[in-house]
């Protein structure tokens, strides 16, 4: 199955104030099956809307939007949600890990959607910290790492299904330097070793520079590209 994102005419809008605010103005967009690219635009552009609707949290208003070979427009409530969590990895730039639990308990937590025995869980969770290079910090708590060994973990827990797309919004956010710098590192690792298709939205240039190619964004439509070797 193609884990590619092809966007044809897709709208998005609000409304605010008795206004209605268009963030997705029929945008066309395609990412190539295992491609790792960076969304980059000003504020209000529409790169996190975007981001939500291929992740299938947000719908579209009109358009076609096809993720991994999926219509993801025509998915019901049900059927969406069951896709998501076969599908797609999201990392978002405030972690977002349960405080009161392990690293390891947070990974195994998207897990508990599958039929898999605690004992899988455990070891699939195992196994997506080890590729994060975190197995030493599985007992610990999130008060207890550092900003970047959290974003580690929340990538681990974004992979633990296996996902085929992974979903990055503003990652390196929050983080040092040297943290962003291991979190763009692990991004191109999954994408380059095990041919996840990586798409991020970021406002940080130096993070851009991680991805092949670069998307910029502006009032809701492609303004340019840039290819990167």
């Amino acid at each position: 199955m193609s884990n590619g994102i092809q966007i044809h005419g897709l709208t998005k809008a609000y409304e605010r104030g008795g206004q209605r605010l268009v963030v997705l103005d029929e945008l066309e967009l395609e990412i190539a099956p295992g491609e790792r690219a960076a969304l980059m635009g000003p504020s209000g552009s529409g790169k996190s809307t975007l981001l939500n609707l291929i992740g299938g949290l947000d719908r579209a208003d009109a358009g076609q939007l096809v993720v991994a070979g999926e219509r993801v427009d025509q998915l019901d409530g049900a059927e969406l949600a069951a896709w998501r969590a076969e599908t797609i990895g999201f990392v978002f730039q405030g972690f977002n890990l349960i405080p009161v639990l392990t690293a390891l308990e947070n990974v195994m937590l998207p897990l508990l959607l599958t039929p898999l025995s605690r004992k899988l869980r455990r070891e699939h969770a195992l196994r997506a910290l080890d590729l994060v290079g975190l197995t030493d910090r599985k007992s610990h708590r999130p008060s207890e790492l550092s900003g970047g060994q959290e974003q580690r973990v929340a990538i681990a827990r974004a992979i633990v299904t296996d996902p085929q797309v992974i979903l990055a919004d503003e990652p390196t956010g929050d983080l040092d330097r040297a943290s962003a710098d291991a979190v763009l590192a692990l991004l191109v690792k999954l994408n380059e070793e095990l041919h996840k298709t990586v798409l991020m939205v970021t406002h940080d240039p130096l993070a851009a520079e991680s991805a092949r190619r670069i998307v910029h964004m502006d009032k809701g439509q492609l303004a340019r590209e840039e290819a990167r070797s």
